[in-house]
């Protein structure tokens, strides 16, 4: 369901300069699915509190939520070339505010058991390396087309990540640990 999509996203990544090793890819790859997984839950709590009778709090403020910034739509439900962000405008976004609104949710989370300061944790340990504003469009539309709400969804992005590290993690041993040295 996903290994193709996170295969051309690391095709991608490796255009970029700033990204040089496969740890990048997984890095950048890591905090744009992380956040389009968040959008899913929201949008599956958002749903859980329509079908109660309530009305759902939004973590994610609207100018930051994925719909917003990432791949704003039509009506028709197509990508709208007027409102997404391309080139500089998206990576001044990105590394200008909204990775600056991300981290504050550190600081002012309620405790540290809280999903708000778990985000803050995220991102205040990341930065975006994606230089070309043109290729995290390309990568933001790629994971668009990716849902994590079912949890076979789920259970497959967890796999292929625990497979890709697992696979980074023997090529690292290899380099730091060549058989010739033994």
């Amino acid at each position: 369901m996903f290994e193709q999509a996170l295969k051309n996203i690391d095709d991608i990544l490796r255009q970029d300069a700033g990204c040089a090793t496969e740890l990048d890819y997984i890095e950048q790859t890591s905090w744009i699915l992380f956040l389009k997984y968040l959008d899913d839950l929201e949008k599956d709590k958002q749903t859980e509190a329509q079908l109660a009778g309530k009305k759902y709090q939004f973590i994610i403020e609207p100018l930051y939520r994925w719909e917003a910034w990432a791949v704003p739509k039509t009506k028709d439900g197509k990508l709208d070339h007027n409102k997404a962000l391309a080139g500089d405008d998206l990576n001044d976004f990105v590394n200008q505010k909204f990775f600056l609104y991300f981290k504050k949710f550190k600081t002012q989370a309620e405790a540290p058991d809280t999903i708000e300061y778990k985000i803050g944790e995220v991102f205040s340990e990341l930065k975006n390396k994606i230089e070309s504003g043109h290729r995290l469009r390309e990568i933001l539309t790629l994971v668009d087309s990716m849902h994590f709400r079912t949890d076979a969804e789920k259970h497959e992005l967890s796999h292929l990540y625990e497979s890709k590290i697992g696979q980074c993690r023997q090529k690292w041993r290899g380099v730091l640990h060549p058989k010739s040295a033994y």
